[in-house]
């Protein structure tokens, strides 16, 4: 029976501090999949160089030359996690028949990828990282995430808690996957969409191996904003349901305005002028920002331009090596 030729697709910037050991572990988990006959020898390590500032493609170069089963992909520029990682995707799509996706930093069990083949074999077609314990991370970072999936339920978005980008996807889940072309990729909000047979395994988060967070606050919100307004329209109509209570309240001042005036009692309130001024304000201001977001994600859709660019693909050429010997 032909064995399945998996890609592990490594988003990567500025990694590196952390790239050695990364290769190392990733390393020892494709041996040992080849060696139990769960994937093929040609299988593949793909990290995605997500234009770097430091030798992280040096060091990917260097790895891929030395070890056949290493190749990378860089991007001409700076694409974000979401960008590098479609772009390392669509790369391994090409040749393999399955695909797990990791971050660099090691936060994320590599031995969990050994479950996911077992389960691969059983029919699943997706198999989603899910963390058992965020005790790793802060207080600020397990709670607001945790608000952030309650969040994302509420309005209707389908997702696996605790779940980031450390999953398995099938040849033909990722297929169906690469039908989907949004400009403003959520990946992990795409995944659950596509319907396929699958399962969670979960396992503890770790420490950051080396180096810093390439996940700062202001990248979480951003992040935040884009999985929300990218998958759900209840902000626009949360903004109508807050224009007809203020309409409704201004009637009924307006109604006690005439009433005052009819019983002589009218006081001048500088105070409460402005109070329902900026209180207005405020409304529309927040209304014109959320429509703002939602027009903006229309222009940069229908402008089509493409959602990565890659400048050098020693995974591509190491496949073509391979079909010539």
């Amino acid at each position: 029976m032909k064995k399945p030729f998996l890609t592990i697709v490594v988003p990567c910037y500025n990694e590196e501090e952390v790239l050695e050991e990364t290769s190392l572990q990733l390393m020892g988990i494709v041996e040992s999949l080849v060696v139990s006959e769960s994937i093929s020898s040609d299988s593949q390590i793909m990290f995605v160089d997500d234009g770097s500032k430091d030798r992280t493609w040096e060091l990917i170069d260097s790895y891929s030359q030395s070890n056949k089963n290493i190749s990378g992909v860089k991007l001409s520029r700076n694409y974000g996690h979401q960008g590098a990682l479609l772009a390392g995707l669509t790369e391994a799509y090409k040749i393999s028949d399955c695909v797990v996706s990791i971050d660099a930093d090691l936060q994320d069990d590599v031995h969990a990828i050994i479950e996911f083949m077992e389960k691969y074999h059983e029919g699943f077609d997706v198999v989603y990282g899910v963390r058992d314990k965020r005790e790793t991370d802060t207080f600020f970072k397990r709670n607001s995430a945790l608000a952030f999936y309650n969040i994302m339920s509420k309005l209707g978005v389908n997702m696996v808690p605790n779940h980031a980008d450390y999953r398995l996807l099938s040849k033909r889940a990722l297929a169906e996957f690469l039908r989907y072309k949004e400009e403003n990729m959520f990946i992990r909000g795409i995944v659950p969409l596509l319907g396929f047979k699958s399962t969670k395994v979960y396992y503890n988060r770790n420490e950051r191996f080396a180096g810093e967070s390439k996940y700062p606050l202001k990248k979480m919100i951003l992040f935040a904003v884009d999985g929300i307004t990218s998958f759900s329209i209840a902000p626009i109509r949360l903004l109508l349901v807050v224009g007809v209570v203020m309409f409704l309240v201004g009637i009924g001042l307006g109604i006690y305005a005439i009433v005052q005036k009819v019983v002589d009692q009218v006081v001048p309130g500088w105070t409460s002028l402005m109070i329902s001024l900026w209180m207005i304000g405020g409304v529309q201001l927040i209304g014109i920002g959320v429509l703002g977001e939602y027009v903006g994600k229309i222009f940069k859709q229908v402008k089509a331009r493409p959602r990565f660019t890659i400048e050098e693909n020693v995974f591509a050429s190491k496949f073509e090596n391979n079909k010539t010997n």
